[in-house]
């Protein structure tokens, strides 16, 4: 995969992702779904957390420090109280940051760079993954929309 096509991909979700948050308030953002599962906000605030991780392979600097997203882990409780998220403005702000630092470094970098080892995988295959892992929360994103009472966004 080159560097190219990561870029486009990344582009992809943030379409998907803008279109699905538009209209949305911050407390609609906290609505949880029935029998599990995470609200809106915390699905948004996980994507750039998940980010941060991406940069990193990048050579960027992190969105966050990583002290601040304890709350969009992996495995982290659902937020109940909305005084532990984020403001979903500024989460999505902070998206929109990582999407210029991730496509500015796509474009910076070369396909070697790509294929150098990271642990096991390539750089390359590392972030085909968080790709992947992002287009899953990204896809969630739709239908937290239609929790919230919206339309959907994408026809």
């Amino acid at each position: 995969m080159s560097a190219q096509s990561l870029r486009k991909l990344f582009e992809v979700n943030r379409y998907a992702l803008s279109v699905n948050v538009e209209g949305i308030t911050h407390e609609e953002s906290l609505i949880q779904p029935p029998r599990g599962g995470n609200c809106l906000n915390w699905v948004v605030g996980h994507i750039v957390a998940n980010r941060n991780h991406v940069l990193q392979l990048l050579g960027e600097p992190p969105i966050w420090p990583e002290p601040d997203y304890e709350t969009y882990r992996r495995g982290s409780a659902p937020i109940l109280d909305g005084a532990r998220a984020r403001r979903l403005e500024k989460l999505i702000e902070d998206f929109h940051r990582s999407q210029e630092r991730i496509g500015a470094a796509l474009d910076r970098i070369g396909d070697e760079k790509l294929a150098e080892k990271e642990g096991d995988e390539t750089v390359g295959e590392r972030l085909a993954f968080l790709h992947f892992h992002e287009a899953y929360h990204v896809g969630q994103t739709a239908l937290l929309r239609r929790m919230a009472g919206k339309e959907g966004a994408i026809r």
